[in-house]
């Protein structure tokens, strides 16, 4: 028997259709898992947008156990479906018909000036920001132990592929399909001859010093959902996770599909021709 676990969103009416989806899933011939144990479940379905994806995604990192998501949120760009799916993708779930999609994440290693040392990680992007709101924070970028450059600015994005069209794509990073494996890291409203975003291999450790001129101290945020300090004078390690996400498929549709029908793109005059 397929064991489902169940992610919804906070607000009142959505929690109010869980017992609708936990009929669903009994009716065919599944068993619900609460978000206390999903740990325990074959598979997770998220009731939201890709917040509350991300925040099942913390629930079972480090296990098998793939998420896939009904989008009753906004762009929901993380989500396999929309609401009027909802019975189709249960039904699938109970039989298991869906093929699992790795995600790499991202590892993140601030020591701060004293020495402690607070470790995370993202599945969509780490965002280095600054607390007062009225200044900038002094960084130098390195990659691989070599210095790119030094720049003041509001914030910094570190993202993955899959975060490749949330906050990077905002600050003006590029989209990168998901199936490339690499680094991006986006500078927001730097004050730098040089500050493009930038993409690095999979494998290259990203290197961001907190410089001691800087007058703010920062704070590192894992997809808006995990804080670490990061105070003047922080050396931050970024490098690819050893622990994925896995999200479940039920369809083969090519991301340049989703990227169209998510963000609503003008295709005109599109002619598709057969190859000789």
């Amino acid at each position: 028997m397929t064991r489902i676990g169940i992610v919804s969103r906070q607000q009142e009416s959505d929690l109010a259709r869980i017992p609708h989806v936990v009929r669903l899933v009994e009716d065919a011939g599944g068993t619900v898992v609460a978000e206390s144990e999903l740990r325990t479940a074959d598979v997770v379905l998220v009731l939201g947008g890709d917040g509350t994806i991300l925040r099942a995604a913390e629930g079972v990192r480090g296990t098998d156990i793939p998420v896939i998501g009904v989008n009753f949120g906004h762009v929901g760009f993380l989500a396999e479906a929309d609401p009027e799916s909802l019975a189709d993708v249960v039904a699938r779930l109970v039989v298991r018909d869906f093929t699992v999609e790795t995600r790499m994440t991202l590892a993140v290693r601030v020591t701060q000036p004293d020495g402690s040392v607070e470790t995370g990680w993202a599945l969509n992007e780490l965002a280095l920001e600054k607390v007062e709101r009225a200044r900038m924070v002094d960084l130098t970028i390195g990659v691989d132990d070599h210095p790119i450059s030094s720049y003041s600015c509001d914030a910094l994005v570190v993202s993955t592929p899959t975060g490749s069209t949330a906050y990077a794509f905002s600050a003006g990073g590029p989209v990168v399909w998901p199936n490339v494996e690499a680094i991006l890291i986006v500078p927001i409203a730097a004050h730098a001859l040089f500050a493009r975003p930038l993409v690095v291999g999979p494998d290259s450790t990203i290197t961001v010093v907190m410089n001691e001129m800087g007058f703010v101290d920062g704070e590192l945020w894992c997809d808006g959902r995990r804080r670490l300090a990061a105070p003047v004078g922080s050396h931050i390690e970024i490098t690819h996770a050893e622990e994925p996400v896995h999200l479940a498929r039920l369809w083969t549709s090519p991301f340049s599909g989703r990227l169209v029908a998510k963000f609503k793109l003008p295709v005109r005059s599109w002619r598709h021709q057969e190859r000789p």
